[in-house]
């Protein structure tokens, strides 16, 4: 027996897990001098951490130690089940070198367990799409090894795109170099932003204005869907009614579109700030960046 577990980076809601029969690991981060681990939106006062960094403050996001993982992972196997973790990018935190670490140790004290991980290479409702599908295919009686399987198909049909309002957030989380970030700031640039085939952060387009950058979101739904039997994930970070807007357009284009309405989580928020759209759904393959 087996258990599908995810974490808070996939940003499904705490409901939507519930019904998938998912577990999830909580995501540190800080602001104001308070750690918090974020719970999908249990009891997370999103209005609180945005006003937060809106008036200044500085969010991080940390990594879980071994002893986390070993903790986390130790109460399955101690029950005789095995894991099948579902995980954000590995490109874009040290944490899964941790990760690695506990399942070594973990490996001399169960030696009968087994703890698979797939890398989504992707993050937010990207991820969440690969926790959804791996649910569904389990709750069909699908093996660890034929979701997997699945997965490695689907990974390359996850489209995220995202644009963000300062440049800056990036920067100051490694993600954009300083010269970029200021030179896009003082152009109105909106980099419409994806994950590259490593999982990694790269710049798809160049987009100058906010009302440009958000057509532009809206248009990739609608020329792009194909996977409609999935959700498309529209989200924002403290900028609901742009995304009301983002999502009326694409409903109003492409009706058969089964979108849905989310807020970005402070671990992803700390990162992109403020102001961040993204749209994120499944297509016929996964985004190639256009500009290194």
């Amino acid at each position: 027996m087996s258990v599908l577990l995810c974490d808070s980076n996939c940003e499904l809601w705490h409901t939507r897990v519930n019904e998938l029969n998912v577990d999830f690991i909580p995501m540190p981060y800080c602001y104001n001098g308070v750690e918090y681990d974020y719970d999908l939106g249990e009891n997370t006062d999103f209005d609180k951490f945005y006003s937060a960094v809106r008036g200044g403050a500085v969010p991080k996001t940390m990594a879980l130690n071994p002893e986390n993982y070993v903790e986390i992972l130790s109460k399955y196997f101690e029950k005789g089940e095995d894991v099948l973790y579902i995980s954000f990018s590995h490109a874009m935190s040290g944490t899964f070198n941790h990760l690695d670490t506990a399942l070594k140790e973990l490996k001399q004290k169960y030696p009968e367990r087994k703890c698979t991980v797939f890398n989504t290479n992707s993050i937010s409702l990207g991820a969440g799409l690969h926790v959804e599908a791996a649910a569904a295919l389990k709750a069909e009686g699908a093996t660890d090894e034929q979701i997997v399987e699945f997965l490695n198909g689907f990974t390359d049909r996850v489209a995220v795109y995202f644009v963000v309002d300062s440049l800056m957030h990036l920067k100051r989380g490694g993600r954009l170099s300083g010269a970029s970030a200021v030179a896009g700031t003082l152009l109105s640039l909106k980099p419409m932003l994806t994950f590259n085939a490593e999982g990694g952060l790269s710049v798809y387009s160049k987009i100058i204005g906010r009302k440009r950058a958000i057509k532009a979101l809206a248009e990739k739904v609608v020329s792009e869907l194909t996977g409609t039997e999935y959700n498309v994930y529209v989200v924002d970070a403290d900028c609901k009614k742009e995304g009301d807007e983002l999502a009326a357009e694409i409903k109003a284009k492409r009706p058969d579109a089964k979108v849905v309405r989310q807020i970005v989580g402070p671990v992803i928020g700390s990162h992109g700030g403020p102001g961040t759209l993204g749209v994120l759904f499944v297509a016929d393959k996964r985004p190639v960046p256009l500009v290194k």
